[in-house]
């Protein structure tokens, strides 16, 4: 029985490993917005008028984007202890031979509806992150052909 309940565990094994590599993502984009924002805070005390204001709109920016990322980190690493709890379920259930098969859909669905959670933030940060990149109009030189 032992064996089936190592199958049965893979299932979540799998959404872990997926955790990690999201999660790996995240810090990788969380060590670059927090890169940018400390060039731009040495840059706001360079700057005035038009320029301040740049950097200060994009400060703000880089500060919603970290506060998204920070949180979607957060949900990542609850929903992966509630996939090891899920799989400590499943084994535990076994070795007691206790019926606990809602208990470890409860845990999986509570990860998995945690995942969803972040992904969204995750969503929510590369769509700041594109507006951020956007071309300004004025270096686009529409008015011209070429």
């Amino acid at each position: 029985m032992i064996a089936q309940t190592i199958q049965l565990a893979l299932a979540p094994v799998f959404v872990l490993v997926a955790i990690g590599n999201i999660l790996n993502l995240l810090s990788s984009r969380l060590g670059r917005v927090v890169d940018r924002s400390r060039d731009l805070q040495g840059r706001h005390t360079a700057t005035e008028g038009p320029d301040h204001d740049e950097v200060v709109a994009e400060i703000r920016m880089i500060d919603q984007r970290i506060r998204l990322i920070t949180r979607a980190v957060r949900l990542m690493v609850i929903s992966g202890l509630f996939i090891g709890t899920t799989v400590a379920v499943l084994f535990l259930e076994e070795l007691v031979s206790f019926n606990l098969q809602r208990v470890a859909a409860g845990t999986f669905l509570t990860a998995i509806a945690l995942l969803m959670w972040a992904l969204v933030l995750f969503l929510r940060e590369t769509q700041i992150s594109a507006q951020q990149l956007r071309i300004p109009k004025m270096y686009l030189e529409l008015e011209r052909d070429l």
